[in-house]
């Protein structure tokens, strides 16, 4: 570890003198300086993968950006992006938040390049680095919303394949956001996220099946807010979608609405552990059924 972490040092000390060497008057006179600046970028990047050996990965995602900054002055977007997610991924493992600037720049490159696609798939990186090492659920639903929002806007350019690839990573990160709300009892807006998923997966022969899920989801949100116009719901999902209505996920509503309007938490329960002993429930769903019972009952702990 220390021979390759000295290993690293050495490197970055002879990337540096080719830098000042570029900078001289006798090199640029004969346009040296480009040539050097290559070699300098290949050195900081076999600088970060000896730090990354020695696990030293501050000094690694350091090197890394030194890298991306040279082929940006070189004119090399998408080398200069590729280094900025190498430090991202190096910075995560000890620095979440400098993991998150890096990224960022990679973003920002990608987006000026109109890669999209790609700017998502980073921008799912930062979402869960937000998610998961920061806890910062609500940068962690920025990033997944703008993720959904480059992979829709990539749709209507692409092939019917790639459509549905998009439609799905789309979906993917909207249905993150939709638990995130539902979690911070934003309900209304989770449940315009969850119907907007169930109607797209309607439309496509490949999804149409999940879109059962989709209203299931939509109209546990709608317990949590009021049952009155949870039942209303789900009479109009059964309209809109029939096969929702044959499902057990409906069915398991309405005998929760029923066990709501007779005020019988024992009859609550005893509906979800024989849902949940043939289909396990989610933790998120879980959770939101929780807080429907416990409007029902004022103990706080009958599970």
């Amino acid at each position: 570890m220390a021979d390759q972490e000295q290993k690293a040092l050495q490197l970055i000390a002879e990337a540096e003198k080719k830098l000042k060497s570029a900078k001289g008057v006798f090199s640029s006179f004969f346009g040296g300086g480009g040539s050097k600046q290559e070699e300098a970028c290949d050195l900081y990047v076999r600088a970060a993968n000896a730090f990354k050996m020695a696990k030293k990965w501050p000094q690694a995602g350091k090197a890394f950006e030194e890298a991306a900054q040279l082929q940006l002055a070189m004119g090399s977007k998408h080398e200069g992006a590729t280094h900025y997610v190498d430090a991202g991924n190096c910075y995560r493992k000890a620095d979440p938040n400098a993991a998150v600037s890096a990224i960022h720049k990679a973003i920002e490159i990608y987006t000026d390049m109109g890669r999209f696609n790609i700017a998502a798939k980073h921008h799912i990186t930062v979402a869960e680095i937000y998610e998961n090492e920061l806890a910062d659920m609500e940068k962690a639903v920025q990033n997944y919303e703008q993720a959904a929002d480059y992979y829709k806007g990539e749709e209507s350019n692409r092939q019917v394949k790639n459509h549905l690839v998009h439609l799905l990573s789309a979906n993917k990160c909207l249905q993150k956001v939709a638990q995130f709300s539902a979690t911070l009892e934003k309900y209304e807006k989770a449940i315009e996220i969850y119907e907007q998923i169930a109607t797209s997966c309607m439309d496509n022969s490949l999804l149409k099946y999940s879109a059962k899920d989709h209203f299931f989801r939509s109209s546990i949100c709608h317990l949590c807010m009021d049952p009155i116009n949870a039942s209303v719901a789900v009479k109009k999902y059964e309209e809109m979608f029939p096969a929702f209505g044959d499902s057990r996920e409906c069915k398991l509503i309405k005998k929760l609405l029923e066990s709501i309007e007779a005020e019988n938490v024992d009859q609550f329960t005893e509906v979800l552990q024989e849902y949940d002993s043939i289909s396990r429930l989610d933790p998120v769903l879980t959770t939101l059924l929780l807080r429907v019972k416990k409007q029902l009952n004022s103990e706080p702990d009958l599970c």
